[in-house]
């Protein structure tokens, strides 16, 4: 066996060799010439890109900060797919060659002190998806040709010197997303046009000089979520009527635009959170009609507003600022807007200065946390006023604030981290006192929903540490300021795992693509965001792009030298190589008894089998016999010498890393006998770790409500499938001995036999539930690192890291949605739990249904719906126990099976789902009014809008 394996080696090992010394893949000349004239046109001070040099190849080399295709395209050439020259010191211009990088997706030139004009010629790369300029001193127009990026999504230029009027021709941007070209010197009208750009989110022009008038067209934006145009000149415009019906609006900012008129009525605009229609010349009363519940800050302070302060104020439970200074208001003030304002870190600023309010209502009286200032008006002369004289003065802070964390616990030695390495105190871990080293970042939100960061940073690192598929724990916000804009300035540190001092390379390497590729989902809340810095900083210094190049520029100086000689030592090479298998694969081999050792002990029903059988039972594990392949590894289908058709789930090779998962699932699944559970057959730990399961034909549900799956599940076959999961949970909350919580349900994990019987899989990530104490007392929960699937995660478990059987609840409720639906439970940024909420809530479950059900009664499909919110509810006492879920899914099966003609539909029906279908699930007489069809409900349609924003 060991010689198979060495003779692999060899035969490998010298392909591998015999491919260097005759394959040549070149980046296709003209980038490389592009590449060559754009550092031509750079002014390099601080040699970052000393090694683009004539004569080397930008791909095969690695030129600092290019990034290419893995494989190669057109005629055999390998071509750059991104530019990631932020923050490098570089001035001089962008050479028009730039256009000739024909396959390029991301340019990213962000703060540095380039000038110029941006090349028209950037238009011809119609595969551009980012074009980051921002942070410079460009000058001049912007080219009409840019319009033609037909597959730009992030356009950013702000912060430069831009003048010249907005090409019509931008309306053509047929997928752009953001447009952000704040603090530039742009002029002339608004192109009406860009209306025609249905992906648009948001649209930052403010602090240009814009003129003519408001385009009413604006209002037909279907996805616009921030309007931003402060500091502007639209002189004479008034704010149109029609942009009260832009329902997907979260922030409006008008401020300083010299407009005129009176304010629109916003209410029907439901996710409104940030109104800011300061420094104008608006006239008239501000609209009574209630605001959405969003709204975080009214900004109405320099105008020339009369009549009362609207009550509907008072009932906005979101309200952090109401800013109506400098205003010709009157009547009486009401202390009812702060009554509820008593959360520890909400925060409320009212401002009414110089206005003409004579009488406040109630007493005065607010809370800590609210700051009222009432200078200005003629209410301050009232004695009879309680406590009038405090809010009459003087301001008494700043409006806003900074925010610093703790970094050190006072209870940990002082200077005990090494410093040398920057190490520091993780304040946020576990592990009391614990040292790392973090990674630095510089993050700046460019247009926030709120005034005040305190309430929502815990969701703030919450959607962070998601995105970047981090534990909570591994990152801290040092400090945030705010900026003119506003914009909330943060610098962040990430940290490495509970137990791990630093980050490995490949893990820096992921987090900072994830950055960099603006990868991180947009949220309305937070807005647009833009990475500021990414520092890497003591053991992380050595991926410093300077540091980099001079050591590449060392590699290819050695490399010419043994080019040269390569040939002579091939042989060599290869008996290296060969010793070094030979020693990791004894290890291996080691490692692999040590675990033998600990499977010793005979478990009734599960069989050791042996690498040959394996071997023989997959065909030497081909490829026309793999069926499934996840982190763990690849599942294989199987025939054992007795006919038995199984499932062998092989871990990667040469990598112990699913060993834990392993013991887990032998362990567990030994003693698991359920017809709704996969039972385990047997296992091989003979060099190699596998598993070996009963073979279930049909594969997973989420291959059976995926779009692409030819065949359809009707609305009884999801019900017995949802029953069945339902089952083999509650088998492991209540009759397993002892209990066990699963920790990784989804849809995947769900298999399906010839008779399409749910069956619940994949167990590596269980735990054994809680057990008496020495007292006897019953722990509700068992507290442990978050681990999972993103969109199933329990939410209070995420947090918490207190894992119980409600957290299996949540995510069964996420599969049950998912088997409504159709749906992923994420999808471009949108969370299926809230989607489904939103649909209920105005009113359109049924639009949402998968159109592939067929007709269903519409009782039945109710009542599930509602039971897959009840267990999605955010806590987990709101949520039902397993025995309560399979319940009312036996109940909803009785109301099914009493309606006539259905049992068609069931799954007991058919001997197989994969064999041919009637033409219909229902008799032709059922009655039309007992079912309702999803495809004559319309489309896919909400009136609410997703708190995540598409990236």
């Amino acid at each position: 066996m060991e010689g198979v394996r060495y003779s692999g080696y060899v035969f490998t090992t010298a392909i591998y060799c015999f491919m260097l010394l005759t394959v040549a893949q070149v980046t296709h000349p003209s980038e490389v010439s592009a590449l060559v004239s754009v550092k031509s046109g750079l002014v390099d001070n601080k040699e970052y890109l000393k090694d683009w040099q004539k004569g080397t190849d930008p791909c095969l080399s690695n030129w600092t900060e290019v990034y290419c295709f893995n494989k190669v395209g057109e005629y055999g050439y390998l071509h750059v797919r991104e530019l990631r020259l932020m923050n490098m010191n570089l001035s001089g211009s962008l050479a028009p060659e730039l256009g000739q990088l024909s396959h390029l997706k991301i340019m990213n030139f962000m703060w540095n002190d380039l000038t110029g004009s941006v090349p028209g010629e950037i238009g011809k790369i119609k595969s551009l998806k980012l074009l980051l300029l921002n942070g410079n001193r460009f000058s001049g127009s912007l080219p009409d040709q840019l319009g033609y990026l037909w597959n730009l999504r992030i356009f950013q230029i702000d912060q430069n010197q831009i003048s010249g009027s907005i090409p019509k021709s931008f309306s053509h941007l047929n997928s752009m997303q953001h447009i952000h070209f704040n603090n530039n010197s742009l002029s002339g009208q608004i192109p009406k046009e860009l209306s025609n750009i249905s992906t648009l989110i948001h649209l930052l022009l403010d602090n240009n000089n814009l003129s003519g008038y408001l385009p009413p067209e604006f209002s037909a934006f279907p996805s616009i979520r921030i309007i931003q145009l402060d500091n502007n000149n639209f002189t004479r415009s008034e704010v149109p009527a029609s942009y009260g019906n832009i329902s997907s609006l979260v922030k409006l900012s008008l401020r300083n635009c010299k407009l005129q008129g009176s304010i629109p009525d916003l209410s029907r605009i439901q996710n409104l959170s940030y109104l800011d229609l300061s420094w104008n010349q608006l006239s008239g009363s501000i609209p009574q009609n209630k605001l959405s519940n969003n709204m975080t800050t009214i900004i109405l302070s320099h105008n020339r507003l009369d009549g009362s302060i609207p009550k509907s104020f008072q009932s906005l439970p979101s309200l952090q600022k109401l800013s109506v200074e400098n205003n010709l208001l009157n009547g009486s003030f009401s202390t009812d807007i702060w009554q509820k304002k008593f959360t520890s870190t909400s925060r409320l600023v009212i401002d009414l200065r110089n206005n003409s309010l004579s009488d406040i209502s109630s007493t005065l009286e607010p809370p800590p946390n609210v700051t009222i200032r009432l200078q200005g008006n003629p209410v301050c002369s009232n004695e009879n006023v309680r406590n009038i004289i405090k809010f009459c003065g003087s301001e008494a802070r700043a409006e806003h604030e900074t925010s610093n964390s703790t970094n050190v616990n006072g209870s940990c030695p002082i200077h005990a981290c090494p410093k040398d390495n920057y190490y520091e105190y993780v304040p946020t871990s576990p592990v009391p006192c614990s040292c790392a080293s973090p990674l630095r970042v510089g993050w700046r939100l460019k247009s926030p929903s709120f005034s005040y960061f305190d309430p929502y940073a815990h969701y703030f690192l919450l959607y962070m540490t998601s995105d970047l598929h981090l534990d909570l724990n591994q990152m801290l916000i040092e400090s945030s300021s705010w900026e003119e804009g506003p914009r909330l300035r943060m610098h962040l540190k990430v940290f490495p795992a509970v137990g791990v001092s630093t980050f490995n390379k490949s893990e820096v390497i992921r987090i900072s693509e994830l950055f960099s590729s603006w990868d991180i989902s947009v949220v309305d809340l937070f807005g647009p965001y833009e990475l500021l810095n990414f520092t890497l900083l003591g053991p992380y210094s050595y991926l410093n792009p300077d540091i980099q190049a001079k050591h590449k520029s060392k590699g290819a100086l050695i490399a010419a030298i043994v080019a040269g000689v390569f040939a002579a030592f091939v042989s060599t090479i290869i008996a290296v190589l060969i010793k070094r298998q030979h020693a990791k694969y004894q290890s291996i081999l080691s490692s692999r008894k040590r675990l033998s050792s600990r499977l010793s002990i005979k478990m009734d029903g599960i069989k050791s089998f042996t690498f040959r059988e394996m071997n023989i039972a997959t065909n030497n594990f081909d490829n026309s016999n793999q069926v499934g392949e996840g982190g763990y590894g690849t599942v294989f289908k199987g025939i054992l010498a007795d006919k038995t058709i199984v499932a062998i789930k092989r871990a990667k090779e040469g990598s112990l890393q699913g060993q834990k998962e392993f013991l887990t699932e032998i362990s567990l699944l030994s003693r698991l006998h359920h017809r709704n559970l996969v039972s385990l057959l047997g296992y091989c730990d003979e060099g190699e770790q596998m598993l070996v399961y009963e073979f279930m034909c049909n594969g997973t549900l989420r291959n059976w409500i995926s779009v692409t799956c030819k065949e359809s599940l009707k609305f009884g076959a999801r019900l017995q499938i949802a029953l069945g999961a339902a089952k083999g949970i509650l088998y492991l909350h209540t009759e397993a001995h002892p209990p066990i919580f699963h920790r990784d349900i989804k849809a995947s994990n769900i298999l399906l036999d010839s008779k399409m019987t749910a069956k619940v899989a994949d167990f590596g990530l269980s735990r054994l539930a809680p057990v008496q104490d020495d007292e006897g007392v019953l722990p509700n929960h068992v507290s442990t690192i978050v681990k999972g699937t993103p969109g199933y995660l329990d939410p209070e478990y995420f947090l918490t890291r207190k894992l119980t059987d409600k957290s299996d609840v949540y995510s069964l409720g996420v599969v049950f949605l998912e088997i409504l639906t159709g749906m992923r439970p994420i999808s471009h940024g949108k969370n299926i739990v809230r989607e489904v909420h939103l649909a209920q809530d105005s009113e359109k479950m049924y639009s949402v249904m998968d159109s592939t059900m067929g007709p269903y009664p519409s009782e039945c499909m109710e009542k599930f719906a509602a039971l897959a919110l009840k267990c999605c509810e955010d806590k987990p006492e709101d949520r039902p126990s397993m025995l309560e879920v399979v319940r009312e899914l036996e109940t909803i099966q009785s109301i099914l099976n009493m309606i006539p003609d259905t049992e068609a539909d069931t799954v007991d029906s058919k001997a197989k789902f994969n064999e041919p279908k009637s033409s219909s699930s229902f008799s032709e007489t059922t009655s039309r009014d007992a079912f309702l069809s999803s495809d004559v409900m319309g489309g896919y349609s909400f009136s609410g809008v997703s708190l995540t924003m598409p990236r």
